[in-house]
């Protein structure tokens, strides 16, 4: 195609994935789907392969085409059907993401292979185990809630009911869940109807070709960009804090094998399987590697299968990087997919040193609230992450009180946080001087801090409180995160991982770290 033509139709494409993720959030139930916007939408070939996603979360994106594959080899699709899944070790991330794929057919067709399949990734606030928010220091996939095989939930345009209330029975807000759930189906079936109209607009033919000009189009960018590296072999190391049950340094690590338009990514020498739920499965680690390839390219080259067409990645089974069954998985998905991308970029930062920004702060600084809302007297299961700063970098200062990486959500409002839930909001502001120094300094992170006003679970899985973020070329180390429980006997800090009782009138105080600083600092670095 010429590249006017590509341009529209990667335009088309994007824009059926942004109109999914438009009425998810215009029709969810839960303030971590509706506010924070935690969800992420895509289309796929009818073999699996990516297309076009929207603006959402990369670690959903990156890992989801895992899940979407697995989802076609397990259940056949016809016409109004929907099938679910949130299994980690069948293309899932962790349980609370549930991910829904349907298969898109020309509208006067009712048998036969789909043309292509829609898919929303959502993280749900609760999907069972033994702590509300399903976010729980645990020690094995059982603990952590209610795991949902490649099946059915719509068929034929009917829901299966008997397995919804399976679902439901085994959630502690079933109202919530059976919204957010239905939002998801409304999200696939708006991108069904869109790409619909795209079928009859420009047949099945030309949507195809354009669906394969666009892999091409990036797997050309990305080749031609990886010609631009120096061939070598560049390593690195980086360290999770603890698995939440022993203080042990968790090493994930990495060699860069690059060959003229190749690379090939290896994650031999990380560290077993652990004991607590900071494991990864294969599809985080794959996330990740796709995550780092797209950003290192100079253009805004469309995000699709291409990105990892020239790039091989070996994570070993039964690694942090890759664990087997029944390893608990609830923290990976969100803290170390954040670290791996962090030693990528630091092995990167070996050949690219002008083109690789400082260590973010590598957290997503996970909290989960749950109970019975006393005034109410129904339960409530509440999920956030909280921002932290971004690394300085070539170019300039990073940013305060963001996102980084591998989340890409929003926070939720204080008004909307204590009008659902029984606490308040005493302190929110950035965490001022937890950047790194440097000629451009780092990001700084935010202190929040609430107080509970009923008794409620609380679960905290946070990372970077041992091991600072770093600088790069000179920069300073960004501050480390803490957590600190304050309540009438003082001051008590808490681990990084740690699930507790919250009795009313105590405050937590969530300290989330600053970004490392890049370059040598200069007056305006210290100033």
């Amino acid at each position: 195609m010429n590249p006017i033509q590509l341009e529209i139709f990667r335009a088309l494409f994007t824009s059926v994935a942004e109109e999914m993720g438009y009425a998810l959030r215009r029709t969810a139930f839960s303030p971590n789907i509706r506010e924070r916007c935690d969800y992420s939408c895509a289309v796929y070939e009818a073999n699996g392969r990516l297309v076009a996603q929207g603006d959402h979360m990369p670690v959903h994106l990156g890992s989801m085409p895992v899940a979407v594959r697995r989802a076609i080899q397990a259940v056949p699709m016809g016409p109004g059907d929907a099938v679910i899944l949130n299994d980690p070790y069948e293309g899932g991330t962790h349980l609370p993401d549930l991910t829904l794929v349907t298969p898109v057919y020309r509208k006067e067709e009712a048998t036969g292979t789909p043309l292509f399949y829609v898919a929303s990734r959502a993280h749900h606030a609760d999907i069972g185990g033994m702590t509300a928010g399903s976010m729980p220091p645990s020690s094995d996939i059982f603990q952590e809630g209610l795991r949902i095989p490649a099946v059915k939930l719509v068929e034929n345009g009917r829901w299966n009911q008997a397995l919804l209330q399976v679902i439901l029975a085994n959630v502690r807000t079933p109202g919530e869940r059976e919204g957010d759930v239905a939002a998801q189906l409304a999200a696939n079936r708006t991108g069904e109807a869109r790409l619909q109209q795209m079928l009859d607009r420009y047949g099945e033919e030309q949507l195809h070709t354009a669906a394969d000009s666009l892999i091409d189009y990036t797997e050309r960018m990305v080749r031609k960009r990886l010609s631009e590296i120096p061939d070598g072999t560049y390593e690195a190391v980086d360290y999770l804090d603890d698995d939440g049950f022993s203080e042990e340094p968790i090493p994930i690590r990495v060699a860069i094998r690059k060959r003229g338009e190749e690379a090939f990514v290896d994650f031999t020498g990380s560290a077993p399987q652990v004991r607590g739920s900071i494991n990864a499965v294969l599809a985080i680690a794959l996330s990740a590697v796709s995550y780092v390839v797209r950003a290192l390219l100079r253009e805004d080259v469309p995000a699709n299968a291409g990105l990892l067409a020239p790039v091989q990645v070996l994570a070993p089974p039964g690694t942090v990087v890759n664990a087997l069954f029944p390893a608990a998985v609830a923290a990976g998905n969100v803290e170390t997919s954040q670290r791996l991308v962090d030693v990528i970029l630091r092995a990167l930062s070996r050949v690219l040193p002008d083109a690789i920004p400082s260590a973010s702060s590598g957290t997503m600084n996970n909290l989960t609230l749950g109970g019975v809302d006393p005034e109410s007297g129904c339960r409530f299961a509440y999920y956030e992450t909280i921002a932290g700063g971004m690394g300085g970098g070539p170019a300039g200062d990073g940013d305060s009180g963001i996102h980084t990486h591998m989340t890409n959500s929003w926070n939720t409002p204080v008004e909307e946080l204590e009008h659902a839930l029984p606490i308040r909001v005493v302190t929110y502001r950035l965490r001022r001087g937890s950047g790194g120094l440097g000629q451009y300094r780092g990001g700084d992170g935010i202190i929040r801090e609430i107080e509970f006003l009923a008794e409620m679970d609380v679960t905290l899985l946070s990372e970077r409180r041992r091991f600072p973020p770093y600088g790069l070329q000179g920069g300073a180390n960004g501050e480390r995160g803490q957590n600190v429980l304050i309540d009438e006997g003082g001051e008590t800090v808490l681990p990084g991982k740690i699930s507790f009782q919250g009795r009313p009138g105590q405050i937590l105080s969530i300290r989330t770290p600053g970004g490392g600083g890049w370059g040598r600092p200069t007056s305006k670095g210290m100033a």
